[in-house]
């Protein structure tokens, strides 16, 4: 309640406008999490091999990152907003086209587009939230975007669920004898027609506005959001921050001109994408029915799983969405860089520990409880940390003039790393098992510990004016 009291912002539709842009972070969510049910249709419908699964898994991850970079610099020269509708249609393109694809090839391609989509919605939708919030609650409605992605995800799994449970399976022939699978796909039809729509009804970032030249149209925004007492000073200090350089943005900004390096902001933001996905998180989101089958669970069971570790990282994510501003952002990475080293670790050897049983399968025994529990703790400490506070802290923490360029640099940083460990993962369960895969995303958590200690800063409560370069 202490957010709506103050009567000089137009909290409202501060928040509903905040509500709009996470669309995007539930689209992001839904299409990561839809292709964990489908990958058993994907094999059957294309004939692939453990190499070809993971490339038809994780082709969506190169539009992801050609996204992310894209957007971040067009939207310096076209604005937040258009860049997202952009994207909403590229959604909806992709959710139909993935589901009507007859070859590989043509599958590939769908998810690419949708991969755009999605790069270009996980770097905007945080970048557009910091831009309108007001500092003090910045990383609560920031937050919002994990949130999003989380019920995404969540929403995908239970939707696979349902669709497998009542058809008998997502190979089998449902509505109008199309394979279920299918179906998945489509689903992503409504929210992603929703969130186009909705993107009319939300204003251009002011900041934005301010860098593009147009003061009136800035003030105007300003004065809805913050009231018209406050939006000349605000639409001033923004306008004075960016008066420094002089020029509008641009990817040579990210130099140190005196060093004639990168500034050291930006390889602190691309160490933040980089390591949220060494971690391994999304081999859990985009083949944790393929990883509890192979430690000796069915379908149905996996994906029910999958639903438990959705609740989880819901429970999670609102926890930080109430500490964070209150605590800061630097507490919460440390927390869940060291929970991941040790529930990691745990996993590793539970799988270490498994016999391979007549069909193949492992049989974890005692040690199935052990690896179930373990790895929802890890979702656990994921989404109280690094899912939600990487987004947060790389939509604030760059500098009004450079904030466009290094989400681009970084969320390219980010999907790169995805695509590798997404990639990678089939290769490494037919080479190292789960045991070795495991212990190398263990290895990758604990040198995180390290570098949130030695190369962070806190930004809560900063305004964007105030970051540092």
């Amino acid at each position: 309640m202490w957010i709506i009291m103050n009567n000089k912002e137009n909290v409202l539709l501060i928040v509903m406008v905040c509500f709009v842009a996470t669309i995007g972070g539930f689209l992001f969510g839904f299409d990561s999490g839809v292709i964990n049910g489908t990958v058993d249709g994907l094999q059957a419908a294309f004939g692939s091999s453990s190499a070809g699964t993971g490339f038809n898994v994780s082709s969506m991850l190169i539009g992801c990152a050609i996204g992310a970079f894209s957007a971040g610099r067009l939207a310096d020269k076209f604005g937040r907003r258009r860049i997202l509708l952009v994207a909403a249609v590229f959604f909806i393109i992709s959710a139909w086209g993935s589901g009507v694809a007859d070859s590989s090839l043509e599958f590939v391609i769908y998810r690419i587009l949708g991969g755009l989509a999605v790069g270009a919605a996980s770097v905007m939708t945080p970048a557009y939230i910091s831009e309108i919030a007001p500092a003090r609650y910045r990383g609560t409605l920031s937050t919002l975007q994990q949130v999003a992605i989380l019920f995404g995800l969540f929403s995908a799994f239970v939707s696979n669920y349902f669709l497998a449970n009542s058809a008998g399976g997502s190979t089998a022939l449902f509505w109008l004898d199309l394979e279920t699978w299918r179906w998945m796909f489509w689903v992503e039809l409504v929210p992603a027609s929703l969130f186009f729509i909705a993107l009319f009804f939300i204003p251009e970032s002011p900041r934005y506005l301010i860098m593009a030249g147009k003061k009136q149209a800035a003030i105007n925004v300003l004065s809805r959001l913050y009231g018209s007492e406050s939006a000349q000073s605000k639409h001033d200090e923004i306008a004075a921050s960016l008066a420094v350089d002089k020029h509008q943005p641009k990817l040579s900004d990210l130099i140190d001109k005196s060093k004639n390096r990168l500034r050291p902001i930006v390889w602190v933001g691309i160490g933040l994408a980089t390591f949220q996905q060494l971690v391994g998180i999304n081999v859990v989101f985009y083949y944790g029915a393929v990883l509890w089958q192979a430690a000796g669970f069915t379908e149905s069971d996996a994906l029910l799983i999958n639903i438990i570790s959705g609740m989880v990282s819901i429970l999670a994510v609102f926890i930080t969405m109430y500490f964070i501003d209150k605590v800061g952002r630097k507490p919460f990475l440390l927390i869940g860089s060291v929970g991941m080293t040790v529930t990691l670790s745990i996993m590793a050897y539970a799988f270490l520990n498994a016999e391979t049983g007549a069909s193949g399968n492992l049989e974890l025994g005692d040690q199935g409880i052990v690896a179930l529990i373990a790895a929802n703790a890890y979702v656990f400490f994921f989404n109280l940390s690094w899912g939600p506070v990487m987004w947060v802290m790389l939509g604030e923490m760059f500098p009004n003039q450079i904030r466009g360029s290094g989400l681009a640099v970084a969320g390219f940083a980010q999907w790169i790393a995805n695509f590798l460990i997404t990639w990678s993962f089939p290769i490494m369960l037919t080479g190292i098992g789960l045991a070795g895969a495991y212990g190398f995303y263990a290895i990758c958590a604990l040198i995180s510990v390290v570098f949130v200690f030695k190369f962070l800063n806190e930004t809560k409560g900063k305004e964007l004016e105030e970051m540092g370069g």
